[in-house]
């Protein structure tokens, strides 16, 4: 019997014992090809890369950790060194932590402690948008909009604005162009900045192409240039959370760069050690670490384990290989395959009412009827049905509810590691065709 409190505790688990490439292997010997990377889209460069494992083992043998506010290290230097010197504009510091969710909460507390520093306290209130995700702390709950995860916390939580997402497979009226929607949707922050005050507004949050909550969601082109402009108009400090879609996942290293924009924090975790150490970032204008430096002098935050020396190690050693020549050119290119095998599959599927994404992170959503893109009813639990069936077939993917307003909708997220071929990914697509035909008929809808 386990001691150990599982996230889902009803939930079978196998016993995974090794990882190879694009392959995980249970304790029974049943190899699965990773649709996922690594479970949660951190594995992105899979699961043997031998100049990571070597730089770890170095590191351990020269020195483990020690307290990043006592010593710096080498590692630590050199990965911030790599991270600045090819990042959006103005990015020229980073902030290290152990997580996705502490680098947005560093993005918030660094945010409002600018405004502290400078002289202008009353700026404190922060806009986030709905269908979101931004972490598992009380903070990141609060800025991020998954029901099923903040319901619980919201009268202990703090308190947050939101706005409409960039989901223009629900959010487009017809006859509106792509772009028209944009600006409509980006204008409302100017409406929520005047109706709060635009002298009480700190920030504003958001993903540059979601995660899990809503699936793969890109915004409309000109939507964050909007963003930008208003957040400029106004004095806002506009946060971009990429701890799931950055560092090489959407073709770029950076997802903000094809829209053109640079934000005042750019946050990442998954892609930056690849699931070798856990370590995430907060990338900073330097405007923000002059004022602080300038003021205080003393940033509030941080965390015991922050510029862990073997974790930056680990990250240096990935870093050095999405920047290798080429890398990003696979892909995109292979990025492209997996697009054109997903819509190959599913473009007339009576229940795929969307296929969207970035790069090598797409999603299917799915619905009852196409026509009135009628999501299927929470009960039938379609997605627990399709993920299941999925891992029966060797297949690791990611299905969830709750894709429209957090209650009802599902889709799948397809984002393997970076490293995979068309041939993987014509075999993750294959798979995911048979899960998600048994997942239909298990709750007595047509598969095709």
């Amino acid at each position: 019997m386990s001691s150990v409190f599982h996230r889902i505790p009803k939930r079978h688990l196998p016993v995974a014992v090794k990882g190879d490439g694009m392959y995980i292997f249970d304790r029974d010997g049943k190899r699965y090809i990773d649709g996922y990377a690594g479970g949660a889209c951190v594995s992105c460069l899979g699961h043997s890369q031998q100049e990571v494992i070597d730089a770890i083992r170095h590191q351990v043998g020269e020195m483990a950790f020690f307290h990043a506010g006592m010593f710096t290290s080498e590692p630590l230097e050199e990965l911030a060194s790599i991270l600045t010197t090819d990042a959006p504009e103005g990015l020229t510091r980073v902030f290290f932590t152990n997580s996705g969710s502490e680098a947005v909460e560093t993005a918030i507390m660094m945010a409002r402690q600018y405004f502290v520093e400078i002289g202008d306290p009353r700026r404190k209130k922060v806009i986030g948008r709905r269908s979101s995700y931004h972490g598992a702390g009380l903070t990141g709950l609060s800025v991020g909009y998954q029901v099923a995860r903040r319901t619980p916390f919201e009268d202990i939580s703090p308190s947050v604005f939101h706005i409409s997402p960039c989901y223009e497979y629900r959010g487009r009226l017809e006859g509106e162009t792509p772009e028209q929607y944009g600006l409509r949707t980006a204008n409302e922050l100017e409406q929520a900045i005047l109706g709060l005050g635009p002298e009480s507004v700190m920030a504003f949050v958001a993903e540059t192409v979601t995660g899990t909550t809503s699936g793969a969601t890109p915004p409309v082109p000109g939507y964050f240039k909007r963003i930008r402009e208003i957040c400029d108009k106004y004095g806002v400090l506009l946060i971009l959370d990429e701890v799931f879609c950055g560092l090489g996942r959407t073709g770029t290293l950076h997802a903000c760069e094809q829209d053109g924009v640079a934000p005042d924090f750019l946050t990442f975790a998954k892609g930056i050690a690849a699931g070798y150490q856990p370590i995430g970032a907060t990338m900073v204008n330097q405007k923000i670490y002059d004022a602080i430096v300038g003021g205080s002098g003393t940033f509030k935050g941080g965390y015991t384990y922050s510029g862990h020396a073997t974790a930056c190690a680990a990250a240096v050693a990935v870093q050095k290989i999405l920047r290798a020549p080429g890398f990003l050119d696979h892909v995109k290119a292979t990025g492209n395959v997996l697009a054109a095998q997903l819509k190959d599959r599913f473009a007339q599927h009576p229940h795929v009412g969307d296929i969207r994404g970035r790069g090598m992170l797409m999603t299917l959503e799915l619905v009852e009827n196409r026509e009135t893109k009628a999501p299927f009813a929470a009960a039938l639990g379609l997605s627990s049905k399709i993920y299941q069936s999925a891992q029966a077939k060797g297949l690791i993917t990611h299905a969830q509810s709750g894709t429209v307003d957090g209650h009802v909708g599902d889709h799948v997220v397809i984002c393997p590691p970076l490293i995979a071929t068309p041939e993987n990914v014509e075999t993750i697509s294959g798979l995911l065709s048979e899960a998600i035909a048994i997942g239909l008929e298990e709750v007595g809808a047509k598969a095709a």
